[in-house]
């Protein structure tokens, strides 16, 4: 018996009748060789862990743009956090925690510099709507390994569509697991948002709600602890929580987007960075051929503004800058 085969065994004996088996996968949209080693789900998680849009991901805002400080989250960061929380519930639900861990890792891929300042400077001005959890897809389905696309499983890739707020409260992920990475992705952002906004004094443990910290508790750990045991003790055929520990979580929430994501402390320079993304676009939907070799070539398969939304939402928010400086700010003469 290979490596394989005992694995897809150990998840019919083992998985919950829930679970999203490997050996049930509705596959890919190329058919590949087998590997004998890994389930198709453990593929899917190292295609994404070895891709550059990945790697990227640790140079993009997450909420506080260009924070000087070394312990601030970086998109990276928030994926791995959230990959752990949804690990951590899969495997308490006996979940397929390979499907889990995919979906997490791939679930920003997509994301655009400057956070969601950057999303909505792309949506503004780009004559369809821009999502950045679609265009997570579309980098894996298209934009990875020179135009191959990392050709990930259906249940992979729908659980990465699904796993925003964006995406519409009524439309759940075909799986278990992407629903768990959707509410994985919620507790982490605000917990995590937390303990940024007090390290840069915008506010104190002692300013969040009573209401909440009563219900969930008082420092990250404990609210973390509470909600996923919540999730845990409350889910079976789908995922959810206690509606008092519900409840807490939303006010939470709330709270985050009144005092910290429209905070104009950490929100300061949103306003120039939409400029800059808009600028970018502009230039290059009147000059396409200044595009990268890559995307010149994409020209021939998809509309040019479709393609300068996939170059601009592929940068860093150091690239970025370093673009725009380099296409609009007037360098000084120096002579040799």
């Amino acid at each position: 018996m290979d490596s394989k085969e005992y694995q897809n065994q150990w998840e019919n004996q083992y998985l919950s009748p829930y679970a999203c088996l490997s050996s049930k996968s509705r596959g890919r949209a190329r058919e590949e060789v087998p590997c004998p080693l890994r389930t198709d789900f453990q593929r899917d998680r190292d295609r994404i862990l070895h891709c550059n849009a990945f790697r990227r991901l640790k140079h993009k805002t997450q909420v506080f743009l260009a924070p000087q400080g070394d312990h601030y989250r970086t998109r990276l960061t928030h994926t791995l956090e959230v990959s752990q929380i949804a690990r951590t519930i899969a495997r308490a639900l006996q979940l397929n925690e390979d499907l889990t861990e995919a979906i997490a890792m791939g679930h920003d891929l997509g994301h655009t510099p400057f956070g969601h300042a950057g999303e909505r400077a792309l949506d503004a001005i780009c004559p369809f709507h821009f999502r950045h959890y679609l265009q997570s897809v579309r980098v894996t389905e298209i934009l990875e390994r020179d135009g191959k696309g990392l050709n990930l499983t259906f249940e992979v890739k729908n659980g990465i569509a699904c796993h925003s707020r964006g995406s519409g409260d009524k439309v759940k992920a075909a799986t278990l697991e992407g629903r768990v990475v959707r509410v994985a992705d919620k507790i982490a952002y605000v917990n995590h948002d937390i303990e940024d906004a007090i390290r840069a004094e915008m506010l104190q443990e002692s300013d969040l709600p009573w209401e909440a910290v009563y219900v969930l508790g008082r420092g990250k750990s404990a609210r973390l602890t509470t909600v996923i045991t919540s999730l845990v003790e409350n889910s079976t055929d789908d995922i959810q929580m206690d509606p008092q520990v519900k409840d807490a979580q939303l006010l939470l929430e709330r709270f985050m987007f009144e005092n910290v994501y429209t905070n104009p402390v950490a929100k300061g320079q949103e306003s120039k960075a939409e400029a800059l993304i808009q600028r970018l676009y502009e230039y290059y939907l009147l000059e396409p051929e200044k595009l990268p070799d890559f995307y010149r070539d994409m020209l021939e398969r998809y509309p040019k503004e479709r393609v300068i939304c996939d170059y601009i939402a592929g940068m860093t928010d150091n690239y970025a800058v370093e673009l725009y400086e380099e296409l609009f700010v007037p360098k000084f003469w120096t002579k040799e």
